[in-house]
């Protein structure tokens, strides 16, 4: 159940119930589980606020190491393998898929850590959710479906159908929210366009994204929100640490749930804490899930820190414009640094189909080319509007449409051409 007093509570009364679900979390997991007990061997809780400053962090790649040391699951499952229900795997985008297991109790802690995100977008039990999303092994929106029987909407599975048949699907369903990657609710209002079907005639009220930047971005938000007559609503999680983050009615940036995450943004090379205002990497404690512990977990998001002030009157971190990227998708571009999604920033206020990011090396420098779909009347303003706004030249090249690849998950829009690349 949700207290609204925990969304908008002063900051003491935060922290205050973070360190002591700190202390009860550590209690359980120190003496059962392998991985932290090595990590964080010689900590006895209670601990405070200092002490948990001092823990080490760790990242993907240290449970990748121990997973591959230790197979099949690795060493950090608090319990035994035969009291966890759910299997789960990160998408791969970066690498090897990383195996993650919950508990029944871990699973309806994502459950209701989603109460969090639908009660923010006003989804209630009388809506009608629409999963977009091949029901696989990526956890993907597996436990929004969960919080979505548990808040006792009507739930409407997409998966394993085509974007056609999906449109089909909510033409005689009707749903009044949609969930699916910033991506894909481009592509079935590309499609829709295509097949001579209004979404803005189903009755979609909500949309909400997850998996990859985007949503918060203005252009990007308007874009959906035209094409569905809809509010869209952003969405941030991972299968490593849970999901951790929503879009409230300002639609602003992310809040994070504060409620089951301690949150840190550092400077990602001295992991030192950044000021309000500063960019640094998202670090998070989830404190709900004994069986698959995360603390002090890298999680590779660039965020920027916000602060607590929001007109809509959560006191909860807010990450204004919500994840800007992964901090190993950096480019940087003479001296520059370039994210892939201010790039489509820029990209979507102009009328462009797909597109994608090209880095090469020209004259032993990094260079960015971008290949998009569109009218010839387009690539002066938008070579233009990506060298003001970024600071570097790209060369624009127009392709036809349709050529470039479409996705239903997260996007691949960059495609590395670089010698070390290829290695």
């Amino acid at each position: 159940m949700i207290y609204a007093d925990e969304e908008r509570a002063p900051v003491e009364v935060i922290r205050a119930r973070q360190l002591a679900r700190l202390n009860d979390l550590l209690a359980a997991v120190l003496p059962r589980n392998r991985f932290y007990a090595r990590v964080l061997a010689g900590v006895s809780p209670p601990i405070d606020w200092a002490a948990f400053a001092n823990l080490p962090t760790i990242d993907k790649d240290d449970l990748v190491a121990d997973q591959e040391r230790h197979p099949p699951v690795g060493s950090i499952a608090t319990y035994p393998l035969d009291e966890y229900s759910n299997y789960h795997q990160t998408s791969g985008t970066k690498g090897i898929p990383l195996a993650v297991l919950d508990t029944p109790a871990s699973w309806d802690w994502w459950a209701e850590c989603w109460q969090y995100v639908y009660a923010a977008a006003e989804v209630t039990a009388r809506d009608r959710l629409f999963f977009a999303f091949s029901f696989g092994p990526f956890i993907g929106f597996w436990s929004a479906y969960a919080g979505a029987r548990r808040l006792g909407a009507l739930t409407i599975p997409a998966g394993g159908a085509d974007t056609v048949s999906r449109l089909k699907m909510m033409q005689s369903t009707r749903p009044t929210v949609l969930l699916s990657t910033v991506t894909y609710a481009q592509r079935l209002a590309e499609v829709a366009e295509r097949e001579g079907i209004s979404l803005r005639d189903l009755g979609i009220r909500v949309t909400i994204h997850a998996g990859e930047p985007g949503a918060s971005v203005p252009s990007v938000r308007s874009r959906i929100e035209q094409a569905f007559g809809a509010r869209c609503h952003d969405h941030a999680g991972a299968t490593e640490v849970g999901a951790f983050g929503y879009s409230c009615e300002t639609r602003q940036g992310v809040h994070v749930n504060e409620a089951e995450f301690i949150a840190e943004i550092v400077d990602p090379l001295t992991c030192r804490p950044v000021g309000e205002g500063e960019r640094g990497e998202l670090v998070l404690t989830n404190l709900g899930r004994a069986g698959w512990p995360a603390i002090r977990y890298r999680t590779g998001d660039m965020v920027e820190a916000g602060g607590r002030r929001c007109t809509c009157g959560r006191t909860f971190l807010l990450l204004p414009g919500g994840v800007i990227g992964r901090i190993d998708d950096l480019m940087i571009v003479r001296g520059v640094n370039v994210y892939p999604s201010a790039v489509e920033a820029i990209v979507r206020e102009f009328p462009t189909g797909e597109f994608r990011i090209v880095r090469s090396i020209r004259n032993s420098m990094e260079a960015i080319d971008l290949e998009v779909e569109g009218t010839p009347a387009v690539r002066e303003p938008l070579a233009a509007a990506l060298r003001q706004r970024l600071g570097v030249r790209i060369d624009v090249t127009l392709v036809p449409e349709q050529s470039l690849p479409r996705f239903e998950l997260k996007a691949r829009r960059v495609v590395d051409r670089r010698p070390e690349a290829s290695r």
